[in-house]
C-alpha cells in the first residue's frame, strides 16, 4: 500500500534561521540525497519502495512529504524515519539537524472513506505508480511548496521586478507576443521566467565561490575529495579528476562574465563550452527557484525553452553528460562533424574571433587538469 509520510526536519539548537539563498542550498542537498535513495530497507528486512517526494524549506527547517510502498503503516513510519536520519548523517552541511515528526497522517473521515472504497469503484489502483502520481497531482494541487499564498505571491511579484534587468532578453525571448496566434505564454510567466534567471545569478556565483573554498581545503580535485559540493557535482561526472581548484577560479570568472552580459543591453552569443554549461546550470537554478516557491509550472518550462532555443547556437554540450564523452576529446574524426571541442582543456576555448573569454579564464600553457 502506498502512504504519505510527513517528516519535518528541524535546524539545530541555536542555529540562526535560514536565508533565501540557503534554503535554496538545503532544498539541492535534500533533493540530491533522495535521488540518491534507491530503495529502503524496513524492519525485519522488510523492502519499502520510495516512489515519489516533495521538498519545501522554510526559515525554521524543512518539510519533507515522501509517498512510499510498504505492507503496513508502521513499516512505512520506521523506514523513512531511518532513510532521512542517514541522509542527514551523511550530508556533513546538514549533520546536525534533527527529525522532529515522521508520521502518516490519516484523518479519521478519510481513513474511513478509504476503508469503504477498499472494494468498491473508487479502490486505489493495484500498480505503485500509478497510486504514486495521484498522490503527486493532489500535493500539487494543494499547494506542495509548503508556504503560504501571500509568501508566494511576494515571491511572484519579486521575480517580476527582477525581469527588466535581463536587459538583452524582453519578454518575446521567453515566449510572449502581442500577436496572440504567436503567444506561446502569457507576459506574466515570460517576466516569472526571466525574473528567476536574474535571481539565480546570485546562487549561481555564492555557490561557486563555495565549491571553490570547499577544494581548496578538501581537495585537489572533487574526485579525490569527500566534500559536499553544489555547483561541480552537477557537471559531467567522468571529468572529476580535471574539477581542479585552478579549473574552478576559471569558471568562477566565465560565470562572472557571462551573468554580467545577461543585464547588458548587447548579450552577444554563447563564447565557449564552459558559458554553455553554465547557462545550463542557470536554467537549473531558476526551475528550482520557481519550484521552491511553488510558481513552477509547464508554461514556464515553455518559456525557458524559448529562451534556451534562443540563446543556444546548437546543444553540443550535452554530449558532455553522455558517458562515453570521455573519450570524444580524442576522437579526431569529430571536427569534421561540425562538433565543438568538448575536452576540459577546450572548455575556456572561445568558438571563433567574436567570442569573447576572460583573459584569466582563456586556454594557456596550464592544463586546469594539473592545477590544484
Amino acid at each position: 500500500m502506498t502512504y504519505a509520510v510527513t517528516v519535518d526536519v528541524g535546524l539545530p539548537e541555536g542555529a540562526s534561521e535560514l536565508d533565501a539563498l540557503q534554503r535554496e542550498g538545503v532544498v539541492l542537498l535534500l533533493r540530491r540525497g533522495l535521488d540518491s535513495i534507491e530503495g529502503i530497507e524496513g524492519p525485519d528486512g522488510m523492502e519499502v519502495e520510495l516512489l515519489d517526494d516533495v521538498v519545501a524549506v522554510y526559515p525554521g527547517g524543512a518539510l519533507l512529504k515522501l509517498f512510499v510502498d510498504a505492507p503496513a503503516l508502521e513499516f512505512a513510519e520506521d523506514a523513512t524515519r531511518e532513510a532521512i536520519e542517514v541522509l542527514l548523517e551523511r550530508t556533513e552541511l546538514l549533520a546536525g539537524w534533527e527529525i522532529t515528526r515522521c508520521e502518516v497522517e490519516l484523518h479519521p473521515d478519510l481513513l474511513q472513506e478509504s476503508l469503504d472504497a477498499a472494494d468498491g469503484p473508487d479502490a486505489p489502483p493495484a500498480d505503485p505508480a500509478e497510486r504514486a502520481r495521484r498522490h503527486a497531482a493532489a500535493e500539487a494541487a494543494s499547494g506542495p511548496s509548503g508556504l503560504g499564498d501571500a509568501e508566494v505571491e511576494v515571491m511572484r511579484h519579486k521575480l517580476r521586478s527582477l525581469a527588466s534587468r535581463l536587459a538583452a532578453f524582453p519578454p518575446e525571448s521567453f515566449g510572449y507576443s502581442d500577436d496572440e496566434e504567436k503567444r506561446l505564454v502569457d507576459r506574466e510567466t515570460a517576466e516569472v521566467a526571466a525574473g528567476a534567471l536574474v535571481y539565480a545569478i546570485d546562487l549561481l556565483v555564492d555557490e561557486l565561490f563555495g565549491d571553490l573554498a570547499g577544494l581548496e581545503e578538501d581537495g585537489p580535485s572533487l574526485e579525490e575529495s569527500d566534500g559536499p559540493f553544489m555547483i561541480l557535482e552537477d557537471l559531467p561526472p567522468q571529468f572529476a579528476l580535471q574539477y581542479t581548484v585552478l579549473f574552478v577560479r576559471r569558471l568562477i570568472v566565465t560565470a562572472v562574465a557571462l551573468t554580467g552580459r545577461l543585464t547588458q543591453p548587447h548579450f552577444g552569443r554563447l563564447s565557449c563550452v564552459a558559458e554553455e554549461l553554465l547557462m545550463r546550470l542557470l536554467l537549473t537554478h531558476a526551475e528550482v527557484t520557481a519550484d521552491t516557491y511553488g510558481l513552477l509550472t509547464d508554461e514556464l518550462r515553455t518559456a525557458w525553452g524559448v529562451f534556451a532555443d534562443e540563446v543556444y547556437d546548437d546543444m553540443d554540450h550535452e554530449w558532455l553528460y553522455d558517458p562515453a564523452a570521455d573519450d570524444m576529446d580524442q576522437d579526431p574524426g569529430l571536427a569534421h562533424l561540425g562538433i565543438a571541442p568538448i575536452g576540459v582543456k577546450d572548455w575556456f576555448t572561445p568558438f571563433n574571433e567574436e567570442g569573447h573569454v576572460h583573459p584569466y579564464a582563456a586556454n594557456g600553457d596550464d592544463d586546469p587538469g594539473d592545477a590544484s
